[in-house]
């Protein structure tokens, strides 16, 4: 799993964006070692579902390096330590501060959240789950908004989805799971992409952002009733 994501970074360091794209960070080089911390620790396989989210947001992966990485979380549940540096080009209203960063990213907060309340530890959790993310790289824009993949013009998309659907096939092929599940729409679409009809039963969990009114009226139960309805067991209310 290690030499997948760094010969992904390899890739995706080629590769540029323009405007309104004004700066681009890559978690896998500036956070190296916390990631591979995650992949040391819980990527061990094969896992039953992979959970997989769509790239990583400012407050989140980007300053933890661990796919939906709320910082309370990696630190206090994940049980996870390691350097994390900063990107080259930093935008001065998302600075990159790790563990220390004092913002919580809501829907890392509810993704991890659920884990640890149905599963109660990390290890209960992936023995069975494995969190990524499809894309690796966070978009920002001059205002400091985050910019998703599928807001990207077709001429940087085409490269971007190329590199990543490639680790995407390559993750499945090491993990081997039984259910691929899209945390959002996007990430599904990208399952049924690459993945087609031969590979692990594919299907969709809300995605747990804010800006997601459902979200907000309770994920986690919604989340729960997804899985279950895919023939997913999870433990009991």
């Amino acid at each position: 799993m290690i030499d997948i994501h760094r010969d992904l970074s390899a890739r995706l360091s080629d590769l540029r964006f323009g405007a309104p794209v004004t700066h681009v960070y890559n978690p896998m080089e500036y956070a190296g070692p916390m990631m591979n911390a995650y992949l040391e620790r819980y990527a061990h396989g094969p896992k039953r579902i992979l959970l997989l989210g769509m790239n990583p947001g400012p407050w989140g992966m980007a300053q933890s390096g661990v796919p939906f990485g709320e910082v309370s979380v990696v630190r206090e549940w994940l049980k996870l330590s390691a350097p994390i540096g900063t990107p080259e080009k930093e935008h001065a209203k998302r600075p990159v501060l790790g563990l220390a960063c004092p913002r919580s990213e809501v829907s890392g907060a509810r993704l991890w959240g659920w884990a640890r309340d149905r599963y109660r530890s990390p290890g209960a959790f992936f023995k069975t789950f494995f969190v990524a993310n499809y894309c690796p790289l966070c978009f920002l824009e001059a205002t400091g908004r985050n910019r998703t993949p599928d807001q990207l013009p077709a001429i940087e998309a085409g490269p971007l989805y190329a590199a990543c659907d490639d680790a995407l096939r390559s993750i499945v092929s090491v993990l081997k799971p039984k259910f691929a599940v899209g945390v959002g729409v996007f990430a599904e679409r990208r399952l049924r992409a690459v993945l087609g009809d031969s590979g692990p039963r594919i299907g969709r969990i809300l995605h747990p952002s804010p800006a997601s009114p459902k979200a907000n009226r309770g994920w986690a139960d919604a989340a729960t009733a997804e899985l279950r309805a895919m023939g997913i067991e999870i433990p009991g209310d």
